[in-house]
Parts: structure tokens; sequence; C-alpha cells
């Protein structure tokens, strides 16, 4: 959890008393600053068969993230991208937020060697709080803040059925936090991972990545598969090419069971388990372990209706050490070396009915309860209090869906969730799609959501080390602290969208979208803020409000049956800005992070002698980027880049694949996040060979 000071973004100064650590990674970033079946549908195509579908029958592709219910991609009503098992492999990724830079929906950038800021449609800053992510239908984001600890987020990839990437609120359906968008990493059954697999990859930057898997079959239609995944990468560098110090090493295992006798009933029951370690500079490594296991089971009932139940527990521990700060004169105590512990357990079950109403209305409704135990143990440098929170979800939705006419649906629903901070939350969506033919579809959405208070804006308190000053110059006990008042932040939004597979080599999207928030966090001060040499404390409030418009276009076109190309483009329009009458010691610069422009050029090519060549070029735009939320509006730049990726593979026999692949081969340093300092991090070229068998 180093970037906790760091991503109090920046709470200390150079001129102020501090002993946070210049490379501070991001958990740290940290402190400083659902229901649905997951199984892979049984209509699902295998990977050898995605190899052979063309574009529009990849339009046909099942997804299940934006109704809960498998529906056709090219009848989904959502800003949804979906990235296939294929998409992964070829690409030449190695961890998730590298496969998620393949959904142009995505705004995807590396902070260092391990910590990554991911959002869709802005806010995306080093403790992006609007995303929700699931793997298998479990949520994985941390309740300490409200993001995603991309360091700890890892599976074997080619154990990857799909990513289902929506942007735009999902509240409706997968609740609080599905803000700006849903991520939905779907894994494959363990009928589809029979027998070996093995992998092994070493370069520069990827030192070792090692994986495992054999899967067999139990007893007649009972199938398991177990793994195991250690991973090596090296260090980054800073921008003056000092070494970052900032190497990650994880090693995790995992296993997973499918059952089912009949179509009717399907049982899943799984599980995941990791210890790794982050660097850290010269207090120590970050360490990061945990486990989950989950359990499913779903029917199929008579005239197309199905349920599920689905539980799951999650156990995860971080530790962040700190070095001792000396004492300065006069009044500065100093802190000790000591280290910011998290950890929390997270029980989780959710059920789901889906029925057909009658001919033209189906309807899908679902029950939810989350209990978390969450234990941060005190540090001098930074703290949350109580240390120690129990909290308890509820929450239950309904939708509804109407055919209106022959192809024109209208959904409508909402979720109504209770949390212990806020109470009772509502998030309504009304949706209308028209089918304009079976290969083109309208639709337009209007949605709330809500980004509830985490214990970042709540309960944390990072303190001065200022004490015993004569009056009347008495120093304040804190820089930063939450608030008890803090409240949820609240979006509503409007999206028009268009989805085509024009002809059998074209197919394309198109979303707009608006988005008024309000209640958005603030670092405002108060009457009692001591306002030399800097002012403190701040408290975090919801003094913020903003409008974001944009548009997000992606193309795939088949030039040849051995060569297709895919090209995205996202434009992004920001305006935040302080509520009237009220204030803000940032100036409202400091909940983004984000590029007004980004665009993506992908080339796939099937060559002779079973070769394949892929390449990915990217332009990102520059971005403004805020020094941190008690320094004032103080505003930095993250430059502009182009970047590329490429990808050699060579098919040796149908179970034996060599690859080459390199990895920002445009420079042999680039920036991609961070405000500009000795020690904003540059991200190196990579280049790494794998050999994989099996399956």
């Amino acid at each position: 959890m180093a970037l906790l000071l760091t991503c109090l973004h920046g709470t200390a100064r150079a001129d102020t008393p501090s002993s946070a650590e210049p490379n501070t990674p991001p958990v740290a970033q940290l402190v400083a600053q659902a229901d649905a079946p997951a199984a892979t549908p049984s209509g699902s195509p295998s990977t050898g068969q995605l190899k052979q579908m063309t574009l529009a029958q990849l339009m046909n592709v099942e997804v299940t993230s934006v109704s809960k219910q498998p529906q056709k991609l090219l009848q989904a009503a959502a800003a949804i991208q979906v990235i296939t098992s294929e998409d992964i492999r070829r690409s030449g990724a190695t961890t998730l937020p590298e496969a998620l830079r393949l959904a142009d929906n995505l705004e995807v950038a590396q902070i260092n060697a391990h910590d990554w800021a991911i959002s869709a449609r802005g806010f995306n800053t080093n403790l992006a709080d609007k995303l929700l992510v699931l793997i298998d239908g479990r949520a994985v984001y941390t309740p300490l803040y409200g993001g995603v600890l991309w360091s700890v987020q890892d599976y074997p990839l080619a154990d990857i059925d799909r990513i289902e990437v929506i942007s735009g609120p999902g509240g409706t359906l997968w609740g609080a936090n599905a803000v700006n968008g849903v991520i939905n990493i779907i894994t494959k059954s363990a009928q589809d991972t029979q027998g070996v697999y093995a992998s092994s990859a070493a370069g520069n930057e990827l030192q070792d990545e090692s994986v495992l898997r054999y899967g067999g079959e139990l007893a007649p239609d009972v199938y398991w598969r177990i793994y195991g995944k250690y991973t090596d990468f090296g260090d980054e560098v800073t921008s003056t090419r000092a070494d970052a110090d900032d190497a990650w090493h994880m090693a995790r295992t995992g296993f997973r069971m499918d059952a089912g006798d009949s179509q009717q009933d399907q049982y899943t029951l799984q599980g995941d388990f990791y210890d790794g370690t982050d660097g850290t500079g010269a207090a120590g490594g970050e360490t990061l372990s945990g486990g989950n296991i989950l359990g499913r089971w779903s029917r199929e009932l008579a005239g197309g209706s199905s349920m599920s139940l689905q539980a799951y527990y999650d156990h995860t521990y971080l530790g962040q050490p700190y070095l001792a700060s000396a004492a300065a004169p006069p009044y500065y105590t100093g802190f000790p070396a000591s280290e910011l512990t998290d950890e929390l357990d997270t029980s989780d079950v959710q059920f789901q009915y889906h029925f057909n109403w009658d001919a033209w209305q189906q309807m899908v409704w679902g029950l939810e309860y989350r209990a978390t135990h969450e234990v941060d143990l005190d540090l001098n440098i930074v703290r949350f209090l109580p240390p120690v929170l129990n909290q308890n979800l509820y929450s239950g939705f309904l939708q509804d869906e109407i055919r209106l006419a022959q192809e024109v649906y209208l959904t409508f629903g909402s979720k109504l969730e209770h949390n212990d901070f806020t109470g009772y939350e509502v998030e309504p969506n009304i949706r209308l799609q028209w089918n304009l033919d079976p290969n083109q579809l309208l639709w337009a959405a209007v949605s709330r959501a809500v980004r509830t208070p985490s214990r970042y804006d709540r309960d944390l308190e990072v303190p001065t080390g200022l004490v015993n000053a004569p009056a009347p110059f008495q120093f304040p006990t804190a820089y930063l602290t939450g608030s008890s008042d803090f409240v949820s932040e609240t979006l509503i939004a409007y999206e028009i969208g268009y989805r085509a597979a024009l002809g059998s080599r074209l197919t394309g999207s198109l979303s707009t979208f608006y988005n008024d928030y309000t209640n958005l966090r603030s670092t405002s001060a108060t009457p009692t803020t001591f306002f030399y040499p800097y002012p403190y404390p701040i408290y975090f409030q919801n003094n913020l409000k903003g409008e974001t418009d944009g548009a997000e276009l992606t193309l795939s076109y088949q030039v040849l049956d051995w060569w297709r190309l895919h090209a995205g483009y996202d434009l992004l329009l920001e305006d935040i800005y302080v509520a009237p009458g009220e204030v803000s010691t940032t100036g409202a610069t400091n909940e983004t992070a984000d590029p007004k422009h980004q665009a993506s050029l992908r080339s796939s090519m099937d060559l002779p002698h079973q070769l394949t060549l892929d390449m990915d070029l990217r332009w990102v735009d520059d971005f403004d980027i805020n020094d941190g939320p008690t320094d004032g509006p103080v505003v930095g730049t993250v430059p502009a880049y182009f970047e590329l990726g490429a990808r050699l593979g060579w098919h040796a026999t149908d179970r034996l694949e060599l690859s080459l692949v390199g990895q920002n081969l445009l420079h042999p340093y680039h920036v991609e996040y961070g405000f500009p300092s000795a020690s904003r991090e540059e991200i190196a070229r990579s280049i790494f060979a794998e050999v994989s068998w099996g399956t």
C-alpha cells in the first residue's frame, strides 16, 4: 500500500515533513488515495471455433453481462466489447491488465512494474473507484478505497473464456461501483480444459512466467482442473533512469470442478490462492496474499425460465512497510518504522431467477447479501479509524423486458441496495432497443448509478507528526481526514448506441454518452483549517460536480481471408468543477487523469507454414494529472505517446506453439502515468519468448 501517501495524491511535499518514499507503489496509492451465473454458456464456442469464425459470426457470440442472461452480442443494448480467448492468446498478453488493453472502451495506463490505472469514461486516478470488476461472478474491488488492486488480480490467461467489457453504468444489475463500467472476466469450464497445458516465457522485463494446468474427468459428467502459475517481473526505471526497485513476484494456484448429469442442473466449485511481493523501494517489499472459494448451482426450467444460487468467500491480506523518519525541530516528532496492514474477509451469497411472463415479456430478479470484516492495523503515517470495521450489504433487483413491437424492446428496472454508510440507494435504468434488421441494432438508455463511500472517504487519517507547539500556534494533528458525512457520488447517464454487421467482412459499433455527476469527492478546507505554511487538515467532502460526454467507435474489417484489421477510437470531454458556494483545495483537479483522445489499430495475419503475426499500434493523448489532494491546484502533464506491440507465433505441431513477443517497441522508455518528478516511472521496452504445449 505504498501509494498511500503518494496516492494520497502527494499529500506530503518536499518542504513539508514526510516519510513517504519517492517510489511508493499503487496499493498504497490507496491510502494515500454478481449475481448472474458466470459459467460458460453451453453454446459458447471453443477457442478452436473462434479461430475459424467470421466477423459476422463473432457478433453472435453470447454475452451475459448486459442482461444477466445469455444473449447475442449483436442484440446486447449496451456499449459492450468482448475480448475472446483467441484475442488474448494472439496479443501476447501475460497479465489481465495487458489483456484489457484490447478493449477500446477502456483507459489502461501502466504506472510501474506492477500497478495500473484502469477505468472507463474518465476518472482514471491512481485510486480509480467507478469501475466494477468481477471474476466468475466474484467482485474483486476492495472496500478500502472502492477500486481494484490489479497486482493481485491474475489467472492463467489460457483458461479465460472471454472478458466482457461494458462502458457505462450497470448499477441496476450489478450495484454500487458499477458507475462508469463493468468488467466481467469469465473462465472456461473444466470440461473445456482437459489434459495437460504448460507454458513458459522469459525476457528482459518479464523475467519468468510459468504456467502448468491439468484437467481430467472424475466421473461421468464431472470434470476438474488444477493449475499453478508463477510470475516474475523486473524493475522499471524512474525519469532519471535510476532503478525504480519495483520488481514483483507472484505465485498462485487454484482448481475448478464442473458437474451436471443433464442440461437441467449445473454445478461449479472453484478456488484460487496466491502469495507474492511488490517492490516498494528502500522500505522493503509489499506483501500480498489471499484466497477464495466459490460455489454455484444453476437450473434450467420449463418454458425458458432459469434460476441460480451462488456463494463465495474471499480473504485478502496486504502489508506495506514504511521507513522511519527522523524528528525535525522544533515541533515535528518524526515517525518510527512501521507497516500498514489491511486484512479483509468477504462472504457473499446471491440468488437470481429469470422467467418469461408471456410471449412478449421477460423478467429477472435477484437478491444478494454480503458481509465484510476488515482490519486495518494502526500506522503512524496513515491510519483508518476505527481499525476494525464490519459491514453488511443487502440488495435486490428487478428488471423487466417488454417486446413493444416485432423488433422493438423496452427494458426497465432498478436495484435497491442498503449499505452501512449511506443507507438505501436506488439505481434505476430504462433502455430501448430497436433491431433495424437481423444485422443492425439501435439502442438508447437512461440510468442512475452511485459510488458509495469507502473507508478512504470516511475513516482515513493522515497525521502530521507536529505536536507541542506553544499557543496560539497549536498545529492540527492531521494533514488529511475522511468525513463521517461523506455521501454517495451520483451519476445520471444518457446513452445512444449503434452496432452492426455490415456484410461478412465489416462490423462496427458506435456509442455516445452524456454523464451528469453530483456529489463528487473533493478535498476541502473548513473554518478550523490551519493555513500556514499549507492548509491542513483537509477533509474529504462532496463539493464537486461535473459533466462528461464523448463517443466510442470500433470497427473490424476482414481484408482478406488471412488478414483482419481492428480499429478503435475514444473521445472524452470532461468538465469537473466546484459546486456553487463550495470550496476545493485543488480546484477540482484531483479526481481526473484522462486523455481526451485514444486510438488503436490492430492487425492479425495467418501466414503460411502455421505462422501468425499480430501487431497493435496505440496512441494516447496527453492529459493533466494533479500532484496531491492537499497541495492546491498543482497540475502536471503526462505526455502523449505512440506505442507498438507485436507477436510472431509458430504452431510447430497441433499442440506446440513457439512465439516471440515485443511490447512498447517504439521507445526504450515512455511515461504512461504519474506527476512529473524525479521519481515518476517510465515503462521499458519488453521482449520475451514463450513456448506453450497443450490445448
